[in-house]
């Protein structure tokens, strides 16, 4: 029997030309701070675009948010805000950029150490600067959820935290901004948030209907479309499906009451925090051999993903799921993301630090079934080889 509670208040305005909408949501006094990554949203206008849209108010810029935001950095626009009493932040770029402004977010008036917020997983979050975003890269969802992933480099560690404090108020979703991506980051976005959608719905049938169908809906788009947009530089509606598809994929909607697994993730948090390897190419790695290693437990959502999404409905049941899986992986590498550990130059030797890093982070069980253990996690990197 299904029973959950449903929120989120982040605001969306979709569509191209809707960042000049940005002055109806802010307001006239804010003293604002304008977060991104590199140069490339200088470059194309968008910042000059925000300016003008901000119209009089004060603005201030903080540049550098790593692909991966890091602790260190993110402190840095902490201090800032505190010297500059700014009180308005707004996040342009994609999920890092957004997560880091959400870390940003709570850290400014935090009372302890900021680091806390990663340790306790948002836990002692009372309350954060409201921010906003504007979306160049569709991948994580950060948009319109309340998670965010932050990196420590001095320890080479990668947490993940969530509070209600920190929905955006808004998120300007314009898909013209997508159009001078290079193909690698698009290729990520796209299995970003496919696998995002496999760690809500490839878990055990609980007969939620609407979330299945809607999970294995958008898991048919991104097949669909994700050769496109490789292909199409500048088309708008591939690029708007995207968009869409990859914030509805993490806005919570479709892991409503419904069990969700998140294991590959955060193993593959500590491949990204080890090794430097693009977040969405981690869950390349590691999703496939996940399904094999525990196909056993995922039985009955293997055979349903097997038949809804690949339309496989003949021959016996264990080659349903094979196929299913072979197929997952052949889309990954059709995309250009290679699925196993030794295309990073990674081998057998390399797991044990992987697993201690695990350890670590107090991660022993992971799963909807709290049951991946260790000793699975290793399996599973074992069979990522």
């Amino acid at each position: 029997m299904l029973n959950f509670e449903f929120y989120n208040p982040t605001r969306i305005l979709f569509g191209a030309d809707t960042i000049a909408q940005i002055t109806n949501h802010i307001p006239q006094d804010a003293r604002v701070l304008m977060l991104y990554g590199g140069e490339s949203a200088r470059k194309n206008g968008t910042l000059t675009e925000i300016k003008e849209a901000l119209g009089t108010r004060e603005i201030h810029e903080f540049g550098g948010i790593e692909p991966n935001p890091s602790y260190e950095t993110l402190i840095k626009a902490v201090e800032l805000i505190r010297e500059k009493k700014l009180d308005f932040l707004m996040a342009v770029g994609g999920g890092s950029v957004i997560d880091g402004t959400k870390f940003i977010a709570a850290a400014v008036n935090y009372e302890g150490d900021t680091w806390e917020i990663l340790e306790t997983r948002g836990a002692k979050i009372t309350k954060a600067l409201p921010f906003a975003s504007v979306l160049t890269l569709p991948a994580t969802g950060s948009e319109m959820n309340n998670g965010s992933v932050v990196t420590r480099k001095s320890t080479q560690a990668k947490l993940a935290f969530s509070s209600p404090h920190v929905f955006p108020q808004f998120s300007v979703l314009d898909p013209t901004k997508t159009y001078t991506l290079p193909k690698r980051q698009l290729a990520n976005g796209v299995v970003d948030a496919f696998i995002h959608v496999m760690e809500q719905y490839m878990t055990y049938p609980v007969n939620a209907q609407v979330q299945d169908r809607f999970a294995e809906g958008l898991l048919q788009i991104l097949i669909e479309i994700g050769p496109k947009v490789l292909e199409d530089s500048a088309d708008y509606d591939t690029r708007a499906n995207l968009m869409w598809t990859a914030c509805m994929a993490l806005n919570g909607l479709i892991g409503a009451g419904v069990p969700q697994d998140w294991s590959t993730h955060l193993i593959g948090h500590e491949l990204t925090a080890l090794y430097d390897i693009d977040h969405a190419r981690t869950l390349a790695i590691v999703l496939p051999a996940n399904l094999e290693v525990r196909r056993q437990e995922k039985r009955e959502k293997l055979l349903q993903y097997a038949a809804r999404v690949w339309q496989l409905t003949e021959g016996d049941e264990e080659h349903r799921i094979g196929t299913a899986i072979a197929r997952t992986r052949d889309f990954f590498e059709q995309l250009g993301l290679p699925t196993r550990l030794a295309d990073y130059q990674l081998n057998d030797t390399h797991i044990d630090t992987i697993i201690e890093q695990l350890k670590i982070h107090n991660l022993p069980q992971l799963g909807e079934r709290k049951n991946v253990s260790l000793e699975v996690s290793r399996k599973i990197l074992e069979a990522s080889l």
